[in-house]
């Protein structure tokens, strides 16, 4: 049989680890959204410098950047393409480089007080295939 003076004591304790599990909990969303992130950065960069070895006009490649990165809001995107180890002629063979930056941030105030926006950067490197002119 309880006592009179025990019957507050499960409110009590609920009050008390009621918050600390929704934090748990709430860290637990942001991680996982900052994961989807990290992937969806990384895929954004691979599929950019795939359309930049056969394709190296640089608007298609930032489009391309920028529609890749499913989940992810467009403007909140950088994308940078560079032809590195090659000369003034693009030939088969040098390195397309594209550069994806976005900046994420948590959705949950508490999570978001604490670790900030958190830049995300993925960097791909591929050899160019094809060479594209631009002339008709």
């Amino acid at each position: 049989m309880r006592r009179r003076h025990e019957r507050g004591q499960s409110l009590v304790e609920t009050a008390l680890v009621l918050p600390i599990l929704l934090v748990i909990l709430m860290g637990i969303f942001d991680f996982g959204r900052a994961i989807f992130a990290v992937n969806a950065v990384s895929n954004s960069a691979r599929e950019a410098a795939r359309v930049a070895i056969v394709n190296q006009n640089a608007t298609a490649v930032e489009e391309e950047g920028k529609n890749a990165a499913i989940g992810l809001d467009p403007d909140a995107i950088d994308v940078t393409f560079a032809i590195t180890d090659c000369g003034t002629p693009v030939l088969v063979g040098c390195t397309a480089s594209v550069t994806v930056d976005h900046e994420w941030t948590a959705l949950t105030p508490i999570i978001g007080s604490l670790v900030g926006p958190i830049d995300l950067t993925s960097t791909t490197e591929m050899k160019i295939e094809r060479v594209w002119n631009a002339a008709p």
